[in-house]
């Protein structure tokens, strides 16, 4: 039995509580660093999965019986058979999954960029196995999709490079297409160009991406993603009477962007695209999305999320949240009456608290990189995470000793209880906020001229020190502080907070006002969202200790939910 709880506090609730239809949801769907989704409906439940980039295992795979409440039910990649990420930067790794269904087995394609390319994995059951990766070395491209038509055939659509790869323009990109082969797994025939540019290749548009072709009403359409994955992100869609086209640019696309809006709007949605499309049993359309909320100007912490909105069809042509200008926070719910049948874990206003009492992590934790042994245990110490202390440090493209939780909202809290006697003072544990290789916070115990210390760091790349942290506060431990430590992060949109208790829940602050702009998209680049992690790390020199967390808290306070 799993002794992993949640309490959620839901903030949206039916105007009249007699009405199914009166039911509204709550977006994003699934808050913080769930990048790029795709979904397929199997019967009555529907399937979901998005990036992860260079964390490990890769691929969550989310289910669900009415598009808002999801359960992760498993990962694709969860064997470091099927997924190498030594020497991956935290934003390279996996590029953009799409899953599919087709008699009786899941598929889901995806791109390990830098050393692998496109892949397929496949199952029977999408809770796992998955198979090991067939590689599809033919495919200069990425965003890679299936499409199964009609007549027993099957197509593999990507982006790629401008034709003859000479692009007229920076961003210059294109859609294409090739036969495969369920068989032999693998794709046949000739390569054909369905898309070259975007909408209309006289505007220069740029980075069109992750198609998705499906059939309506003897129609083929093809929805893709257009304007690169920032600001100016947007979805587009095209149709044709062939799957092989040629495909006509709606004239009214995009079908879905932000761009346009004000700025300065009140708690913005923006970055919209990247979209999918499912139709329910009972014949409506919707979208799912990927999003990002700034808490000023274009700077977010919590990355690009998923969202979800309804789709319209109008004279044969679809359009993602036709009623509003703006991408909302609630919409009434897809299927009403199966709508709260499940705990809401990843939307709206929650806390969470994990006591390690499992016999394995939940899905939410996530590791960085691939690992190539067993550094932490929740067998060793019974209601504890063993994590033992290794050289490894998180600046580095290896994996270290860290385990992680995703932020998940603009305003809230993470907060664990350490037990952690270091041996040198390059020994340290504790509470990491992690972006990227060097862009991070790390609050740790450590020990300095043998007394015990709290430490504040903040990741630097000065190269004149050759150093990965700077120290940027600190305070004196009592002699006697052998026992457990608390440890607190506190975010505050454009700032954090750093404390620590040394007795339960008696918080003393470290440092206060602390940039969380430095750990934005917008400053450290990249494709994630910041890491709440369990970290430990001897800095590159030999260790027996080990960090010991009691448990770990998790709770938020994002206004738009009030």
């Amino acid at each position: 039995m799993k002794y992993f709880w949640f309490l959620f506090i839901l903030l949206f609730v039916c105007v009249d509580c007699n009405s199914q239809s009166s039911k509204q949801f709550t977006n994003p769907i699934l808050a913080g660093f769930y990048p790029d989704p795709s979904i397929c409906r199997v019967g009555h439940d529907y399937y979901l999965v998005t990036s992860t980039f260079a964390y490990f295992p890769g691929i969550a795979i989310f289910k669900s019986n009415d598009l808002v409440n999801w359960k992760q039910i498993g990962n694709a990649l969860d064997r470091p058979s099927q997924l190498k990420l030594e020497g991956a930067g935290v934003s390279r790794g996996l590029f953009a999954p799409a899953i599919r269904f087709n008699k009786g087995t899941f598929y889901i394609t995806c791109t390990l960029i830098d050393t692998g390319g496109n892949f397929v994995v496949t199952a029977t059951n999408p809770e796992g196995p998955w198979s090991e990766p067939y590689w599809i070395p033919e495919v200069n491209g990425i965003d890679p999709s299936l499409f199964f038509d009609d007549h027993n055939k099957a197509y593999f659509i990507y982006n790629s490079v401008a034709p003859d790869n000479k692009p007229q323009y920076d961003g210059h990109r294109t859609i294409r297409i090739r036969e495969f082969d369920i068989a032999g797994m693998k794709v046949i025939g000739e390569e054909r160009t369905l898309i070259n540019g975007g909408t209309d290749i006289a505007k220069k548009p740029v980075w069109i991406e992750s198609p998705h072709i499906f059939k309506k009403d003897n129609f083929y359409y093809l929805i893709a993603a257009e304007g690169g994955t920032a600001y100016n992100h947007s979805e587009v869609v095209f149709r044709s009477n062939n799957v092989l086209g040629p495909y006509i640019s709606f004239e009214k696309n995009p079908i879905l962007t932000q761009r346009h809006l004000d700025p300065s709007r009140k708690n913005p949605i923006t970055s919209t695209g990247h979209a999918d499309f499912v139709e329910t049993e009972s014949g409506d359309w919707w979208s799912v999305f990927l999003g990002c909320r700034p808490y000023t100007e274009d700077y977010y912490n919590i990355g690009r999320e998923t969202f979800l909105a309804p789709v319209k069809w109008s004279d044969g042509w679809p359009v993602i949240n036709p009623d509003h200008a703006e991408v909302q926070y609630r919409y009434p719910v897809p299927v009403p009456s199966v709508s709260n049948q499940q705990d809401i874990k990843y939307s709206g206003n929650f806390i969470l608290t994990d006591n390690f009492d499992s016999d394995k992590l939940d899905y939410q934790w996530m590791l960085l990189r691939t690992p190539s042994e067993k550094w932490y245990s929740l067998s060793e110490r019974k209601g504890y995470l063993s994590i033992r202390t290794r050289p490894q440090t998180c600046s580095e493209k290896t994996n270290p000793s860290f385990v992680g939780h995703r932020q998940q909202h603009l305003k809230g809290s993470a907060s664990t209880s350490i037990e952690f006697a270091p041996q040198s003072n390059d020994e340290k544990a504790g509470l990491l906020v992690f972006q990227n290789e060097t862009h991070f916070y790390f609050l740790c115990k450590s020990i300095d001229d043998n007394k015990p210390i709290i430490q504040l760091y903040k990741s630097t790349t000065d190269a004149s020190t050759n150093s990965q942290m700077e120290l940027i506060a600190s305070q004196n431990l009592p002699a006697d502080t052998n026992k457990e430590l608390q440890l607190k992060v506190e975010a505050k949109g454009g700032t954090y907070s750093f404390l620590f208790a040394l007795k339960k829940d008696e918080w003393i602050t470290l440092k206060d006002n602390v940039d969380a702009k430095f750990l934005s998209t917008k400053v450290a680049g990249g494709f994630v969202g910041c890491i709440y992690a369990l970290y430990t790390t001897s800095q590159g020199k030999a260790s027996a200790s080990k960090a010991y967390y009691d448990w770990f808290r998790y709770e938020n306070n994002d206004d738009v939910y009030k």
